[in-house]
Protein backbone atom coordinates (compact mmCIF):
# COMPACT_ATOMS: atom_id res chain seq x y z
CA UNK A 1 0.00 0.00 0.00
CA UNK A 2 1.38 3.55 -0.97
CA UNK A 3 1.06 5.41 2.34
CA UNK A 4 0.69 8.76 0.15
CA UNK A 5 -2.49 10.02 -1.10
CA UNK A 6 -1.19 10.54 -4.85
CA UNK A 7 1.41 7.89 -6.58
CA UNK A 8 3.84 9.52 -9.39
CA UNK A 9 3.94 7.82 -12.63
CA UNK A 10 6.43 6.58 -14.83
CA UNK A 11 9.00 7.97 -11.76
CA UNK A 12 11.54 5.24 -13.71
CA UNK A 13 11.66 6.85 -17.09
CA UNK A 14 11.82 10.35 -15.59
CA UNK A 15 14.67 9.51 -13.99
CA UNK A 16 16.00 8.53 -16.72
CA UNK A 17 15.04 11.21 -18.66
CA UNK A 18 17.21 13.76 -16.67
CA UNK A 19 19.71 11.51 -15.54
CA UNK A 20 22.18 12.61 -18.16
CA UNK A 21 21.87 16.31 -17.18
CA UNK A 22 23.64 17.68 -14.59
CA UNK A 23 20.84 19.78 -12.83
CA UNK A 24 21.40 23.12 -11.15
CA UNK A 25 17.61 24.42 -11.60
CA UNK A 26 15.34 22.07 -12.25
CA UNK A 27 11.44 23.35 -12.65
CA UNK A 28 8.29 20.79 -11.12
CA UNK A 29 5.49 22.80 -12.92
CA UNK A 30 2.99 20.59 -11.61
CA UNK A 31 4.73 19.12 -8.30
CA UNK A 32 1.84 16.91 -6.68
CA UNK A 33 3.04 15.56 -3.46
CA UNK A 34 6.15 15.09 -4.49
CA UNK A 35 6.99 11.82 -5.78
CA UNK A 36 9.15 12.92 -9.00
CA UNK A 37 10.25 15.55 -7.04
CA UNK A 38 11.87 13.16 -4.18
CA UNK A 39 13.30 10.73 -6.78
CA UNK A 40 14.69 13.55 -9.00
CA UNK A 41 16.46 14.94 -5.55
CA UNK A 42 17.62 11.91 -4.85
CA UNK A 43 19.58 11.22 -8.14
CA UNK A 44 20.80 14.85 -8.90
CA UNK A 45 22.62 15.82 -5.44
CA UNK A 46 24.19 18.42 -7.67
CA UNK A 47 20.64 20.35 -7.72
CA UNK A 48 20.95 23.41 -6.27
CA UNK A 49 17.24 24.81 -6.49
CA UNK A 50 14.28 23.00 -7.00
CA UNK A 51 11.47 24.87 -7.78
CA UNK A 52 8.04 23.12 -7.33
CA UNK A 53 5.09 24.62 -8.65
CA UNK A 54 1.52 23.39 -8.18
CA UNK A 55 -1.93 25.49 -7.94
CA UNK A 56 -3.23 23.21 -5.10
CA UNK A 57 -2.20 24.43 -1.82
CA UNK A 58 -2.95 21.11 -0.31
CA UNK A 59 -0.55 19.52 -2.80
CA UNK A 60 2.11 21.86 -1.73
CA UNK A 61 1.35 20.94 1.91
CA UNK A 62 1.93 17.35 1.56
CA UNK A 63 4.82 17.78 -0.77
CA UNK A 64 6.85 20.09 1.59
CA UNK A 65 6.78 17.60 4.40
CA UNK A 66 8.01 14.91 1.48
CA UNK A 67 10.81 16.89 0.92
CA UNK A 68 11.63 18.51 4.01
CA UNK A 69 15.01 16.40 3.68
CA UNK A 70 16.61 18.59 0.85
CA UNK A 71 16.03 21.55 3.08
CA UNK A 72 16.48 25.23 1.33
CA UNK A 73 17.15 23.87 -1.79
CA UNK A 74 13.83 23.08 -2.01
CA UNK A 75 11.30 26.54 -3.39
CA UNK A 76 7.89 25.91 -2.81
CA UNK A 77 5.48 28.16 -4.81
CA UNK A 78 1.89 28.59 -5.27
CA UNK A 79 0.76 29.24 -8.80
CA UNK A 80 0.36 28.02 -12.46
CA UNK A 81 3.10 26.37 -14.31
CA UNK A 82 2.78 28.73 -17.09
CA UNK A 83 4.13 31.57 -14.73
CA UNK A 84 7.58 29.77 -13.78
CA UNK A 85 9.57 32.39 -15.69
CA UNK A 86 8.05 34.92 -13.39
CA UNK A 87 8.55 32.54 -10.06
CA UNK A 88 12.29 32.39 -11.51
CA UNK A 89 12.48 36.14 -11.91
CA UNK A 90 11.16 37.00 -8.87
CA UNK A 91 13.79 34.76 -6.75
CA UNK A 92 16.79 36.00 -9.25
CA UNK A 93 17.15 32.06 -9.77
CA UNK A 94 19.55 31.43 -13.25
CA UNK A 95 17.70 29.82 -16.39
CA UNK A 96 16.63 25.93 -15.71
CA UNK A 97 18.51 22.85 -17.11
CA UNK A 98 15.36 20.52 -16.60
CA UNK A 99 11.66 21.26 -16.21
CA UNK A 100 8.60 18.59 -16.04
CA UNK A 101 5.12 18.88 -16.57
CA UNK A 102 2.63 15.87 -15.42
CA UNK A 103 -0.01 17.24 -16.52
CA UNK A 104 -3.95 16.34 -15.80
CA UNK A 105 -5.68 16.11 -12.59
CA UNK A 106 -4.03 14.18 -9.75
CA UNK A 107 -5.71 11.04 -7.46
CA UNK A 108 -5.57 12.92 -4.32
CA UNK A 109 -8.26 15.90 -5.77
CA UNK A 110 -10.01 12.76 -7.60
CA UNK A 111 -10.66 11.33 -4.05
CA UNK A 112 -11.52 14.26 -2.24
CA UNK A 113 -15.53 14.81 -2.80
CA UNK A 114 -15.60 18.56 -2.06
CA UNK A 115 -13.31 18.99 -4.88
CA UNK A 116 -15.99 17.94 -7.26
CA UNK A 117 -13.43 16.43 -10.02
CA UNK A 118 -15.36 12.77 -9.81
CA UNK A 119 -18.64 11.46 -10.76
CA UNK A 120 -17.69 8.34 -8.38
CA UNK A 121 -18.38 10.99 -5.16
CA UNK A 122 -20.72 13.23 -4.94
CA UNK A 123 -19.88 16.61 -4.26
CA UNK A 124 -20.52 20.57 -5.31
CA UNK A 125 -19.61 20.84 -9.02
CA UNK A 126 -16.34 22.78 -8.51
CA UNK A 127 -13.22 21.16 -10.25
CA UNK A 128 -11.13 24.33 -9.34
CA UNK A 129 -7.34 23.20 -8.98
CA UNK A 130 -6.19 26.55 -7.59
CA UNK A 131 -9.32 27.47 -5.24
CA UNK A 132 -8.24 30.72 -5.19
CA UNK A 133 -10.46 31.18 -8.73
CA UNK A 134 -13.75 32.18 -9.13
CA UNK A 135 -14.96 30.26 -12.29
CA UNK A 136 -16.27 26.60 -11.53
CA UNK A 137 -18.01 24.03 -13.09
CA UNK A 138 -21.44 24.56 -11.12
CA UNK A 139 -21.30 28.13 -12.62
CA UNK A 140 -20.73 26.79 -16.11
CA UNK A 141 -23.32 23.90 -16.21
CA UNK A 142 -26.06 25.86 -14.90
CA UNK A 143 -25.22 29.90 -16.47
CA UNK A 144 -23.78 29.12 -19.88
CA UNK A 145 -25.65 29.11 -23.41
CA UNK A 146 -26.37 25.59 -24.74
CA UNK A 147 -23.48 26.73 -27.65
CA UNK A 148 -20.89 27.64 -25.25
CA UNK A 149 -21.44 24.70 -23.33
CA UNK A 150 -21.82 22.60 -26.82
CA UNK A 151 -18.24 23.92 -27.74
CA UNK A 152 -16.60 23.01 -24.92
CA UNK A 153 -17.81 19.48 -24.33
CA UNK A 154 -17.11 18.56 -28.45
CA UNK A 155 -13.71 20.03 -28.43
CA UNK A 156 -12.52 19.65 -24.85
CA UNK A 157 -14.30 16.32 -24.30
CA UNK A 158 -14.42 15.13 -27.53
CA UNK A 159 -17.62 13.40 -27.14
CA UNK A 160 -19.24 12.39 -30.13
CA UNK A 161 -22.91 13.13 -28.93
CA UNK A 162 -21.95 16.13 -27.51
CA UNK A 163 -25.59 17.93 -28.35
CA UNK A 164 -27.70 14.94 -26.36
CA UNK A 165 -25.13 15.80 -23.31
CA UNK A 166 -26.07 19.62 -23.88
CA UNK A 167 -29.78 19.45 -24.20
CA UNK A 168 -30.13 16.68 -21.30
CA UNK A 169 -28.51 19.14 -18.84
CA UNK A 170 -30.17 22.24 -20.06
CA UNK A 171 -33.54 20.74 -19.83
CA UNK A 172 -32.80 19.47 -16.10
CA UNK A 173 -31.36 22.75 -15.23
CA UNK A 174 -34.67 24.34 -16.48
CA UNK A 175 -36.48 22.52 -13.77
CA UNK A 176 -33.65 23.35 -11.24
CA UNK A 177 -30.15 23.93 -10.50
CA UNK A 178 -27.66 21.48 -11.36
CA UNK A 179 -25.90 21.54 -7.84
CA UNK A 180 -23.89 18.11 -7.15
CA UNK A 181 -21.75 16.06 -8.80
CA UNK A 182 -23.94 12.46 -9.00
CA UNK A 183 -26.75 14.94 -10.07
CA UNK A 184 -24.68 15.88 -13.08
CA UNK A 185 -23.22 12.25 -13.70
CA UNK A 186 -27.49 11.11 -13.44
CA UNK A 187 -28.14 13.50 -16.31
CA UNK A 188 -25.79 12.41 -18.13
CA UNK A 189 -25.88 8.41 -17.36
CA UNK A 190 -30.06 8.56 -18.65
CA UNK A 191 -28.90 10.54 -21.61
CA UNK A 192 -26.02 9.12 -22.57
CA UNK A 193 -25.77 5.72 -21.13
CA UNK A 194 -26.99 3.72 -24.27
CA UNK A 195 -24.01 5.34 -26.55
CA UNK A 196 -21.17 4.96 -23.81
CA UNK A 197 -18.35 2.65 -24.83
CA UNK A 198 -18.44 -0.28 -22.68
CA UNK A 199 -16.14 0.23 -19.51
CA UNK A 200 -16.36 4.09 -19.45
CA UNK A 201 -18.98 5.63 -17.60
CA UNK A 202 -21.21 8.18 -19.57
CA UNK A 203 -20.07 11.62 -17.39
CA UNK A 204 -16.68 10.82 -18.11
CA UNK A 205 -15.86 13.05 -21.01
CA UNK A 206 -18.29 16.03 -20.06
CA UNK A 207 -16.32 15.77 -16.80
CA UNK A 208 -13.26 16.32 -18.93
CA UNK A 209 -14.45 19.50 -20.69
CA UNK A 210 -15.38 21.00 -17.35
CA UNK A 211 -12.39 20.45 -15.98
CA UNK A 212 -10.09 21.55 -18.66
CA UNK A 213 -11.88 24.45 -19.08
CA UNK A 214 -12.14 25.75 -15.39
CA UNK A 215 -9.07 25.55 -15.46
CA UNK A 216 -8.15 26.83 -18.79
CA UNK A 217 -5.99 23.87 -18.79
CA UNK A 218 -5.18 23.93 -22.88
CA UNK A 219 -3.91 27.57 -23.18
CA UNK A 220 -1.86 27.25 -19.87
CA UNK A 221 -0.20 24.34 -21.63
CA UNK A 222 0.50 26.01 -24.93
CA UNK A 223 1.83 28.95 -22.96
CA UNK A 224 3.77 27.07 -20.48
CA UNK A 225 5.21 24.60 -22.94
CA UNK A 226 6.49 27.79 -25.04
CA UNK A 227 8.15 29.45 -22.27
CA UNK A 228 9.62 26.36 -21.26
CA UNK A 229 11.72 25.41 -24.74
CA UNK A 230 12.67 28.99 -24.82
CA UNK A 231 13.96 29.16 -21.58
CA UNK A 232 16.07 26.21 -21.03
CA UNK A 233 19.67 25.87 -21.17
CA UNK A 234 21.64 24.44 -23.84
CA UNK A 235 21.81 21.22 -23.42
CA UNK A 236 18.89 20.78 -20.59
CA UNK A 237 15.80 19.24 -20.71
CA UNK A 238 12.05 18.80 -20.66
CA UNK A 239 9.72 16.07 -20.19
CA UNK A 240 6.26 16.42 -19.98
CA UNK A 241 3.83 13.87 -19.39
CA UNK A 242 -0.04 13.44 -20.81
CA UNK A 243 -2.96 12.27 -20.04
CA UNK A 244 -5.05 12.30 -22.96
CA UNK A 245 -4.81 13.47 -26.76
CA UNK A 246 -5.66 16.76 -26.62
CA UNK A 247 -3.08 17.04 -24.07
CA UNK A 248 -0.34 14.72 -25.82
CA UNK A 249 -1.48 16.79 -29.46
CA UNK A 250 -0.65 20.35 -27.98
CA UNK A 251 2.91 18.77 -26.39
CA UNK A 252 3.71 16.43 -29.93
CA UNK A 253 3.62 19.49 -32.45
CA UNK A 254 5.31 22.52 -29.89
CA UNK A 255 8.04 19.47 -29.86
CA UNK A 256 8.31 18.66 -33.63
CA UNK A 257 8.06 22.38 -33.72
CA UNK A 258 11.02 23.11 -31.93
CA UNK A 259 12.88 19.93 -34.04
CA UNK A 260 11.99 21.55 -37.20
CA UNK A 261 14.12 23.23 -39.62
CA UNK A 262 10.96 24.53 -41.00
CA UNK A 263 8.64 26.95 -40.10
CA UNK A 264 4.90 25.84 -41.52
CA UNK A 265 2.45 28.68 -42.37
CA UNK A 266 -0.86 28.64 -43.75
CA UNK A 267 -0.86 29.58 -47.32
CA UNK A 268 -1.35 28.51 -51.31
CA UNK A 269 -1.83 24.81 -51.54
CA UNK A 270 -2.19 24.21 -47.94
CA UNK A 271 0.88 25.27 -45.92
CA UNK A 272 4.06 27.19 -46.86
CA UNK A 273 7.11 26.41 -45.13
CA UNK A 274 9.93 28.54 -44.90
CA UNK A 275 13.49 27.29 -42.95
CA UNK A 276 14.30 27.48 -39.39
CA UNK A 277 17.28 26.63 -37.34
CA UNK A 278 16.21 24.23 -35.15
CA UNK A 279 16.35 24.96 -31.25
CA UNK A 280 15.87 21.59 -29.68
CA UNK A 281 15.92 17.63 -30.43
CA UNK A 282 13.45 14.97 -30.01
CA UNK A 283 14.92 12.70 -27.13
CA UNK A 284 12.21 10.56 -28.18
CA UNK A 285 10.42 9.90 -31.09
CA UNK A 286 7.46 7.88 -29.75
CA UNK A 287 6.14 8.73 -26.35
CA UNK A 288 7.31 6.31 -23.45
CA UNK A 289 4.27 4.33 -21.62
CA UNK A 290 4.15 2.14 -18.50
CA UNK A 291 5.35 -0.67 -18.09
CA UNK A 292 2.53 -3.60 -18.03
CA UNK A 293 4.18 -4.23 -14.21
CA UNK A 294 3.40 0.05 -13.46
CA UNK A 295 -0.16 -0.34 -15.22
CA UNK A 296 -1.27 -2.77 -12.65
CA UNK A 297 -0.26 -1.20 -9.49
CA UNK A 298 -1.29 2.08 -10.79
CA UNK A 299 -4.08 2.19 -13.31
CA UNK A 300 -3.59 5.57 -13.54
CA UNK A 301 -0.70 5.43 -15.56
CA UNK A 302 -1.86 3.28 -18.36
CA UNK A 303 -2.94 6.62 -20.07
CA UNK A 304 0.41 8.49 -19.55
CA UNK A 305 2.18 9.64 -22.22
CA UNK A 306 6.17 10.90 -21.36
CA UNK A 307 7.79 13.08 -24.34
CA UNK A 308 10.72 14.33 -23.83
CA UNK A 309 12.41 17.67 -25.14
CA UNK A 310 16.74 18.58 -25.25
CA UNK A 311 17.48 21.89 -26.20
CA UNK A 312 20.11 22.96 -28.61
CA UNK A 313 23.09 24.65 -28.48
CA UNK A 314 22.24 28.52 -29.14
CA UNK A 315 23.81 30.39 -32.25
CA UNK A 316 23.60 34.32 -32.10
Amino acid sequence: MNPLPHQAVLIHPVIEAFRTVPLTLMVDGTLGAGGHAAALLQEHPEIEHYLGIDQDPEALHIAAERLRPWGAKVILKQGNFADFDQFIKELSLPRPNGILLDLGVSSMQLDQAQRGFSFMREGPLDMRMNPLETLTAHFIVNNWSEKDLGRIIRDYGEEKQWRTAVRAIMMARELHPIETTVDLATILSQALGRFSKKGIHPATLVFQALRICVNHELDVLEQGLSKAIDLLLPHGRLAVISFHSLEDRIVKEKMQLAASDKWETSGLGGGLFRDKKPTAKLVVKKPLIASEQESNVNPRSRSAKLRILEKLEETV
